[in-house]
């Protein structure tokens, strides 16, 4: 009895996470907007464009100096928190290199907006 209930807790162990990997996911759009304003929290906005232009604020950059930026960014005190804007239709590989870029200068304050659908 107790072999039969050690199975299937393996059984269940090595399917719930290939279950976890089929959920179909309509990204970047939000069902709802439950946001917690924080005045205290100042942002630096990044943004992807729909034709793969990067963004820092209102002025164009490329990746080489979105790094530059990034890297000052950490040597403050208290750095904002970065607000990554991105065109749903980029290709995915685009929003995973500026996540590359703050997760090598340690920056760890990130928000990604979404469209409230």
């Amino acid at each position: 009895m107790i072999d039969l209930a050690f199975s299937l807790l393996i059984i269940f162990m090595v399917t719930t996470p290939l279950l976890e990997q089929t959920i179909s996911l309509n990204l970047p759009i939000e069902s709802q907007h439950v946001q917690i304003e924080r005045p205290d929290l100042k942002f630096q906005v990044i943004s992807i464009n729909a034709t793969g232009n990067y963004f820092w604020g209102k002025k164009m950059i490329d990746l080489e100096a979105l790094d530059t930026l990034l890297s000052e960014l950490s040597k403050e005190p208290d750095p904002p928190a970065l607000d990554i804007r991105a065109e749903r239709t980029i290709p995915y590989q685009k929003l995973v290199d500026v996540l590359s870029l703050i997760k090598k200068h340690k920056l760890t304050k990130i928000s990604l907006d979404t469209e409230v659908g």
